[in-house]
């Protein structure tokens, strides 16, 4: 299984990017989806998470500004960043809880970084 990053790059504080998380592989089903950054010289936080019914969740940092969403027919989860402040600059991952074909249970995977900069 692998899931592929895409969509990063440099933009302009109040800009929008839109970043995309692909995953391929013998898939059964995949349960909840979500993107995590890491800033340099901090921790990895948790940015957004969505089910696999739809229902979202995100930072208090993000809320308002990011919307998470994903395509179950393309097994992609998406992540619309707007508003863009220089402190959103981080490597941003995907994560994903994924049951194989033929597996009884779900494990989680994680995507690489796409480098995300916001800056003048």
């Amino acid at each position: 299984v692998q899931l592929q990053a895409s969509g990063g790059g440099l933009v302009q504080p109040g800009g929008s990017l839109r970043l995309s998380c692909a995953a391929s592989g013998s898939i059964f089903s995949i349960d909840n989806m979500g993107w995590y950054r890491q800033a340099p010289g901090k921790q990895r936080e948790w940015v957004a998470i969505i089910t696999s019914g739809g229902s979202t969740n995100y930072a208090d940092s993000v809320k308002g500004r990011f919307t998470i969403s994903r395509d179950n027919a393309k097994n992609t989860v998406y992540l619309q960043m707007n508003s863009l402040k220089p402190e959103d600059t981080a490597v941003y991952s995907c994560n994903a809880g994924i049951l194989l074909r033929g597996s009884y249970k779900t494990t989680a995977y994680w995507g690489q970084g796409t480098q995300v900069t916001v800056s003048s």
